[in-house]
């Protein structure tokens, strides 16, 4: 079943969902990477469903289906305040626990979107939803940027805050398995474009993310591709050394790329989610 959210300012989100048989264990809610759409996890979708999990994600705004200049936000907080409307909808209609499911640029914005519940001034944003678990996979918690790059962002996001460039990301760096890179290559709603105020929000989200490790408070798998270029794999490594261990669980695939459920090792990451979801289900 599809069906579109309509955003505060007026746009609409494509968002999927893949049911569950009855009685489901859960809802885990699927945020996309950058440039791509909700349709490339229906693998994901398949896997959590054979588990008995409801599968739900949206094409994130400038993103697939959904409405959006390709690669823009409107705001800062943009993409925090769309989610939670689709948390909303997930709870109103949907069984918990509710578990949030980030890759990449998701895996980011779902941090981001939990650490709001990690300091008192956070709360009080109108985006914050309580979550019963995350999911992070290879997210993007250190965008790799050189001093050149972020003097440009700098110069670019006080200019022309919204003018789309091409986010510098090559399709052989998502998986090794030339099948995948293929399909990313000819899928027509994948986009290669990204602005200035996109790239400060994951630069300041992942600085935000990173300073309120010590105090995370949801029970998170973090998962991460140790030979990812799209992303650095040290953003993950400095999260999982300084989050509480007690609540999150961190692996790395160190052969991986990009996108460890479409990688020749996938087996492995599955498992380890299916196991990890196991000992929060209903």
């Amino acid at each position: 079943m599809d069906y579109p959210i309509v955003t505060a300012d007026g746009l609409k989100l494509h968002v999927q969902h893949w049911p569950a048989s009855d009685p489901a264990r859960g809802t885990v809610l699927i945020v996309h990477g950058l440039g791509e759409h909700i349709g490339r996890y229906a693998a994901l979708a398949g896997r959590l469903n054979a588990w008995g999990w409801h599968a739900v994600g949206h094409d994130q705004r400038g993103h697939g289906r959904s409405d959006g200049a390709r690669g823009a936000l409107a705001r800062r907080d943009a993409l925090l305040q769309d989610l939670a409307l689709v948390v909303d909808a997930v709870r109103a209609g949907l069984p918990s626990p509710v578990v949030l499911l980030g890759h990449s640029l998701g895996g980011l914005v779902a941090a981001r979107f939990v650490a709001g519940g990690t300091e008192p001034n956070t709360r009080d944003a109108p985006w914050f939803r309580e979550v019963d678990a995350l999911v992070l996979s290879s997210p993007a918690f250190d965008p790799g940027m050189s001093a050149t790059q972020k003097l440009l962002l700098a110069v670019l996001g006080a200019l022309a805050p919204n003018v789309a460039v091409n986010n510098g990301l090559k399709p052989e760096w998502i998986s090794r398995d030339a099948a995948i890179v293929d399909a990313y290559k000819t899928d027509a709603l994948v986009h290669e474009r990204v602005t200035p105020r996109l790239v400060r929000f994951i630069v300041d989200g992942a600085a935000l993310v990173a300073e309120r490790a010590g105090a995370w408070r949801v029970p998170t798998l973090l998962m991460w591709a140790g030979a990812d270029r799209c992303v650095a794999p040290a953003g993950s490594r400095d999260f999982a050394v300084a989050a509480p261990r007690v609540l999150v669980q961190a692996q790395e695939f160190n052969i991986c790329f990009h996108e460890i459920f479409n990688e020749p090792e996938k087996e492995e990451v599955f498992a380890l989610l299916e196991r990890w979801l196991a000992v929060r289900a209903n």
